[in-house]
C-alpha cells in the first residue's frame, strides 16, 4: 500500500512538473520574435542594462508572475503612398506607390522596433507613410517632370536612401518601393507627351499605309495568279472540250464520209467512162470533121492569100493618102480585139467554173464536142487572121496613100464641116470683097489641112508601136463576123 501511495506521489509530482513547464516554455514561430522582460539579460549585440531578452527560432523558459512575454511580428506590411508634391518647376503632382516593409531580422531592428512598436504594431503603416511622405516631398521639390518621367528609378532610390536612415532607427528595412503613378492634375505630362504622341500617331499612320499598300500589292498579285490559273484553266479546258467535240464530229461524220468517199469512186468510174467516150468521139472527130476541116482551110488560106497579093498591090498605089486612116483603124481594131478578147476570156472562165461545178463527167462530155467545134472554128479564124494580117502589114508600108485615100473619099465631107461654121451666119460684111471671101474660104480648108497633120502625127506614133501591137491577142478570140468602122471605110473584101 505503501508502495501505490508513492507511486500515486511520484505520478502526481510529475504531472506537476509537465504542467509546470508546459506553463514556463514558450517557443517563437518563424515569423515572429519573443521579447522576455522582467529580469536583466545580456543578449548579443545590445547594449547591457536592456532590462528584456529576444528569442527569434527556438524556445525558452519564462518565470510565470516573474518574467512578461511578448510577441513581435516579423510579417511583411505595406502601406500606400498617395502624396501631394510640388516639382522644381512649380508645378503639382500626386505621386501614388506602395511601400513593403517588415521588422528587421537582426536582434538590434528587433529590439527598437519593439521599444517603438511593441503595443502599436498596427500603427506601423501609418508611420511609415508619414516618413515617406515627407522625403518624398523634399525629393520632388528638387526634381523637374521631365525627370520623374523618364528616371522614374531615380526618384525611388533616393528616396530609399533618405529614408533609410530613420527606417533603421524604427526597426523596419524596406522589401520594395515602387511608384505607380504619377497625377498631372494641370495636363502638364499629357501637353509634354502631346508631339511625341502625333509623331509616334504619324509614323504609325505611315507605317499602317505601307502596310496597307504592301497587303494591297500583295493581294492584287494574288488575284492577278488566281486570273492567270483561273485562264490556263479555262484553256485547258477549252482545250479538252475542242478535243472532245472534234472526236464526236469525227464519230459523227463518219458515216457520210464513207457515203462521199463511195459516191466519189462512183464519179471517179463515170468520169473515167466518159474520158473513153471522148476519146472515142474525139478520133471520130479527127476523121470525119479535121481532114475535111484542114482541107477546107487550106483552099481558104490559098485563095485568101492570092486576094491578100492582089489587095496589097492596089494598096500600095493608095497607101500615102489612107495611112492616117488605116493606122487609126487599125488602132480601133486592136483595141476591139483585145477587148473581145478579154471579154470571151471571162466569159470562158465563167463557163468553166459552172461546167466543172456540175461535175466531172459533165465537162468530160463537154469537151469532146468543143473539140469538134474548135476544130471547125480553128480553121475559119486562121483564114480570117491571115487576112487582117495583111491588111495591117499594107497600112504600116504605105501610110501616105492610105491616108490620101481616105482624104479623096472624104473630101465633100471635109469641106462640108468647114463650112458648117457658117451655117448659123444671117448677115455677112466683106471688107475685102472676093478677096476676104477667098481667105475665109482658105481658113475654113485650112482646118481641115490641121486635121491631116494630127492624123500623121497619130500614124507615125502607131508606127512606132507596132510591134507592140503584133504581139496582141489572137484574132481568132474576136468575134469573127464583126465589122470594124475601118472595114466600113476601106473598101476590102470581107472574105479575108
Amino acid at each position: 500500500m505503501a508502495i501505490g501511495v508513492v507511486a500515486g506521489i511520484v505520478v502526481a509530482a510529475i504531472m506537476v512538473l509537465v504542467g509546470l513547464f508546459k506553463l514556463m516554455w514558450r517557443v517563437a514561430e518563424p515569423n515572429e520574435a519573443l521579447v522576455i522582460s522582467g529580469s536583466a539579460h545580456k543578449t548579443e549585440g545590445l547594449g547591457e542594462g536592456m532590462g528584456f531578452r529576444i528569442v527569434t527560432g527556438r524556445g525558452t523558459l519564462v518565470l510565470p508572475g516573474v518574467q512578461a512575454v511578448r510577441k513581435m511580428s516579423l510579417d511583411l506590411n505595406e502601406t500606400q503612398l498617395l502624396v501631394d508634391c510640388v516639382t522644381h518647376q512649380g508645378i503639382p503632382l500626386r505621386v501614388k506607390g506602395v511601400v513593403i516593409f517588415k521588422v528587421g531580422d537582426d536582434f538590434v531592428s528587433i529590439a527598437n522596433a519593439a521599444r517603438r512598436f511593441l503595443d502599436q504594431q498596427k500603427m506601423m503603416p501609418e508611420r511609415v507613410h508619414i516618413v515617406f511622405a515627407g522625403h518624398l516631398r523634399s525629393i520632388v521639390g528638387g526634381l523637374t517632370v521631365e525627370d520623374m518621367i523618364r528616371d522614374r528609378e531615380k526618384l525611388t532610390g533616393q528616396t530609399r536612401m533618405a529614408c533609410g536612415t530613420e527606417m533603421e532607427k524604427l526597426g523596419l528595412i524596406v522589401d520594395s518601393l515602387q511608384i505607380h503613378e504619377i497625377e498631372d492634375p494641370t495636363g502638364y505630362i499629357k501637353n509634354l507627351a502631346m508631339p511625341h504622341a502625333a509623331a509616334v500617331q504619324r509614323d504609325a499612320r505611315i507605317a499602317q499605309a505601307d502596310a496597307n499598300l504592301l497587303a494591297t500589292e500583295a493581294e492584287q498579285a494574288a488575284f492577278a495568279r488566281m486570273s492567270e490559273a483561273t485562264r490556263d484553266s479555262e484553256i485547258l479546258q477549252a482545250g479538252y472540250q475542242a478535243e472532245r467535240d472534234k472526236a464526236a464530229a469525227t464519230a459523227r461524220q463518219a458515216g457520210p464520209l464513207s457515203d462521199a468517199a463511195a459516191r466519189q469512186e462512183v464519179v471517179v468510174q463515170e468520169t473515167r467512162v466518159a474520158e473513153l467516150e471522148a476519146n472515142r468521139r474525139e478520133q471520130q472527130l479527127q476523121a470525119d470533121v479535121r481532114k475535111p476541116a484542114d482541107a477546107a482551110a487550106y483552099e481558104t488560106r490559098t485563095r485568101a492569100e492570092a486576094d491578100r497579093d492582089a489587095r496589097i498591090s492596089a494598096a500600095q498605089a493608095k497607101a500615102k493618102e489612107t495611112e492616117l486612116a488605116a493606122a487609126a483603124e487599125a488602132t480601133r481594131v486592136t483595141t476591139a480585139a483585145a477587148a473581145d478578147a478579154r471579154a470571151t476570156e471571162a466569159r470562158g472562165l465563167a463557163a468553166a467554173k459552172a461546167t466543172r461545178a456540175t461535175g466531172e463527167a459533165e465537162a468530160a462530155a463537154t469537151q469532146a464536142r468543143g473539140l469538134a467545134e474548135a476544130a471547125s472554128a480553128k480553121a475559119k479564124g486562121l483564114a480570117e487572121a491571115e487576112a487582117i494580117k495583111a491588111r495591117a502589114a499594107a497600112l504600116a508600108e504605105n501610110q501616105e496613100a492610105v491616108v490620101a485615100q481616105q482624104l479623096a473619099e472624104n473630101w465633100p465631107a471635109i469641106v462640108e464641116a468647114g463650112a458648117a461654121a457658117f451655117g448659123n451666119v444671117e448677115h455677112m460684111v466683106l471688107l475685102n470683097g472676093a478677096e476676104g471671101m477667098g481667105d475665109m474660104f482658105a481658113k475654113a480648108l485650112t482646118m481641115g489641112g490641121t486635121g491631116l497633120g494630127l492624123a500623121r502625127q497619130l500614124l507615125a506614133s502607131m508606127s512606132q508601136q507596132a510591134p507592140g501591137a503584133q504581139q496582141a491577142p489572137a484574132p481568132a478570140a474576136a468575134p469573127v463576123n464583126a465589122k470594124s468602122p475601118l472595114q466600113a471605110q476601106i473598101p476590102i473584101d470581107d472574105r479575108a
